[in-house]
């Protein structure tokens, strides 16, 4: 996502009455994406990011790998608890996305007050729905798992994983809105080193609790857990410790309702939005369980390995919510059409390089996870139909970012709505009953491509027509 465009000493004319403070009235805040080559704020920022989602990938990558050694039913296990930690990481980005987009636009019109109190507030918020939704999902775990077909040993696995995993939430959230604090407020290296170590750690503590190295009591699958709930402590400690000393907090309550209220705004439809994909999620576990829990394993090994590549594709999103989030509070229009030009050519093409290199090394790596026949099979039809089309995925994505960090949280929530309810659903209930898992694959793929070239259309629209508001006042 490079750019040769570098920014202007002076924003054009049409955009400059809607900025109500110069950014250089904002001392006391480094950074800011209003000023400077947008490529090379996307780069930076992107490329951190992705360094940390990356490197959090490939903890979970060896998590598999680790549990691969304990057995298939272990590597089944965490395909069922998958529906229910990716439901908390909607609640946690939901948080984090309506608290970027508010703090990016404050901090983009300099109001700088409002900018600390809100990061100070977000944090709160993120402990104590953190701490609701750990207690209530370690009271529904079981039922939640067993209602989604697992029985025997891979239900006691998955039970054991959840109850460990249930007791980190708080600080799984927490670390997560303070990473978007961070890149809201023109943090770009920080979040993405802070990721980077915290999976490390994980990596590293693994199979010591997972196989009781150096006389650690041998803790099997909730061993696992205990090294990811670790590594978020550790985490939560680097992001207090720099928002503390780049003076980003304002310790009060003041106006801490009205905080949240604002938050909430973007955040409540954005957790609405998030919660859609692992209610898809519930529904998909369910039918791969009806052909096997070995299909469950298979799906499992092949979706970490493409989440690796598709965290790319996240980061990018992610990455462009706190630039155009400051762009658009300074008024700067130009500038979020570029990014998102950008961006949505970048989707594109690692799409492309995705699928490519899936078709390379895809079955290698599975086979260094779990080289049980059925496994390896479901895991090559996988990387055959889906990876082509995660570029649209990640299209739909840039364009929900870039309705949230506007203030606009109603479309991202439609199109996820839409992507899941009307399309992907549907398309998988009848593409498995003809063609069984791989039909859920293409239904997969075909949703992608539908709605992310929507998502696409909707959102450059909402932002010309913005543009010619905006030019006409």
């Amino acid at each position: 996502m490079t750019d040769n465009h570098a920014d202007d000493a002076q924003p054009v004319t049409a955009t400059t009455r809607v900025a109500p403070k110069p950014l250089a009235a904002a001392p006391t805040i480094r950074g800011g994406f209003t000023r400077g080559p947008v490529g090379k704020h996307l780069v930076r920022l992107g490329s951190f990011m992705a360094m940390g989602t990356v490197t959090m990938n490939i903890a979970q990558l060896a998590e598999a790998i680790y549990l691969g050694i304990v057995g298939t039913e272990a590597l089944a296990a965490m395909g069922f608890a998958f529906p229910i930690t990716i439901t908390l990481f909607a609640f946690a980005g939901g948080i984090s996305s309506g608290a970027s987009s508010v703090i990016a636009r404050a901090m983009g019109s300099g109001d700088n007050e409002r900018v600390k109190l809100l990061v100070t507030h977000a944090q709160i918020m993120a402990l104590v729905i953190g701490g609701i939704l750990g207690m209530l999902a370690a009271i529904f775990a079981d039922a939640i798992v067993s209602s989604l077909g697992a029985e025997g040993l891979v239900l006691e696995m998955t039970t054991a994983y959840l109850r460990v995993y249930m007791l980190g939430v708080p600080f799984f959230v927490l670390s997560m809105v303070g990473s978007t604090l961070l890149r809201a407020t023109g943090s770009a290296a920080s979040p993405g080193i802070i990721m980077t170590t915290g999976s490390v750690i994980q990596i590293l503590l693994g199979p010591v609790l997972i196989f009781g190295w150096f006389g650690i009591p041998e803790m099997g699958i909730a061993g696992a857990a205990w090294a990811y709930v670790i590594s978020r402590l550790w985490s939560i400690a680097l992001y207090s410790i720099l928002l503390y000393r780049s003076r980003m907090m304002q310790l009060s309550l003041t106006g801490i309702f009205k905080s949240w209220a604002a938050i909430l705004h973007v955040g409540g439809p954005a957790v609405m939005s998030g919660l859609v994909m692992p209610a898809s999620m519930l529904i998909i576990t369910r039918l791969l369980a009806g052909h096997g829990h070995e299909v469950v394993a298979g799906y499992n090994v092949a979706t970490r390995v493409e989440t690796m590549a598709h965290m790319i594709l996240w980061s990018a999103s992610s990455s462009v919510e706190p630039f155009i989030g400051q762009n658009w509070g300074a008024g700067r229009i130009d500038r979020v059409k570029r990014a998102l030009f950008l961006t949505n050519w970048f989707s594109l093409g690692w799409g492309l390089l995705t699928f490519v290199t899936m078709m390379l090394i895809g079955d290698l790596v599975v086979t260094l996870i779990d080289d049980n026949q059925v496994v390896r099979e479901v895991a090559q039809a996988f990387f055959l139909i889906i990876p082509l089309s995660i570029g649209f995925m990640g299209i739909m994505q840039i364009a929900s970012s870039s309705f949230n960090a506007r203030g606009l949280p109603m479309p991202a929530l439609v199109i996820s709505i839409v992507r899941t309810v009307i399309v992907y659903i549907p398309l998988a209930i009848i593409a498995n009953t003809y063609w069984g898992y791989v039909g859920i694959f293409v239904a997969t793929a075909v949703t992608n491509v539908l709605v992310g070239t929507g998502a696409w259309y909707w959102n450059q629209q909402s932002v010309l027509k913005a543009s010619h508001t905006l030019a006409r006042t």
